[in-house]
């Protein structure tokens, strides 16, 4: 895929302020119950045992969320959110009702969530020499490759600094990538709010199909539009698969 690679340059700084396991029987997932686990590979005692670095994401979402729900074990309800969010998207998105509306969980259970994901990028942005830098296309397929495997549509918006360096990465939407859904407001208020100079839009086709629809290049003409108004440039916008990516012209 080298003849997508799409080295980056900004041209814009003007910035307005303002243990899953798969039953035998039908296919069917099952997902284990914490109290059917051995005591060492329950989440919270194997924290205790061998730290944190030693659990899985889905483990260490499984001690922050505690408990599941009447209808669904905590377990069940980690391995589901990030099937569904994304195991980088979940602690970017912003706004907690989304949250909870979208995957279908207490608000509380989305609260945590969202305080944690704030904890980690505000530790994040403090550590500059540790910032994240996309210079090419090719960089942000590495960085967003956990969306090859989603499987919903989704959209997430990487805003950048000067220095190519992220200082804030958000799921914009779940859904069909259309007019109806993504308007620039939507796109560019991040930016502003963070203080970004350029931004990278990036959504997967589920559907395995890597060519952009006319659609796609439509929304991507008008945000890069808008982008120009404000002094915020949209230097590229990368569709995924499972197969691999492509860069639609944002002129």
């Amino acid at each position: 895929m080298n003849n997508n690679i799409k080295h980056y340059k900004i041209t814009s700084p003007l910035v307005l302020l303002t243990h899953s396991d798969i039953a035998p029987d039908a296919g069917k997932r099952y997902e284990l119950a914490i109290r059917d686990l051995p005591a060492h590979e329950k989440p919270r005692e194997k924290m205790l045992a061998h730290g944190a670095s030693s659990l899985s994401i889905q483990e260490l979402l499984a001690v922050l969320l505690n408990t599941g729900t009447k209808k669904e074990g905590v377990l069940a309800m980690t391995s589901r959110i990030l099937r569904d969010y994304g195991q980088k998207n979940i602690f970017a998105e912003p706004d907690v009702k989304k949250m909870a509306g979208d995957l279908d969980i207490p608000l509380a259970k989305a609260l945590q969530i969202a305080a944690a994901g704030e904890l980690g990028r505000r530790f994040f942005r403090r550590d500059a020499h540790g910032a994240v830098v996309l210079r090419t296309a090719d960089e942000v397929f590495k960085y967003v490759a956990e969306m090859q495997n989603l499987a919903k549509e989704h959209l997430r918006g990487i805003y950048l600094n000067a220095h190519y360096q992220i200082i804030y990465d958000e799921t914009i939407s779940i859904g069909t990538v259309d007019a109806n859904i993504v308007h620039p407001r939507e796109v560019f208020r991040p930016a502003i709010s963070y203080g970004a100079v350029a931004v990278i839009l990036v959504h997967n086709h589920p559907s395995g199909v890597l060519k952009p629809s006319d659609e796609d290049a439509r929304i991507t003409r008008q945000i890069a539009e808008a982008g120009k108004l404000i002094g915020i440039e949209l230097v590229d916008h990368i569709i995924i698969t499972k197969d691999g990516f492509v860069s639609i012209p944002t002129a």
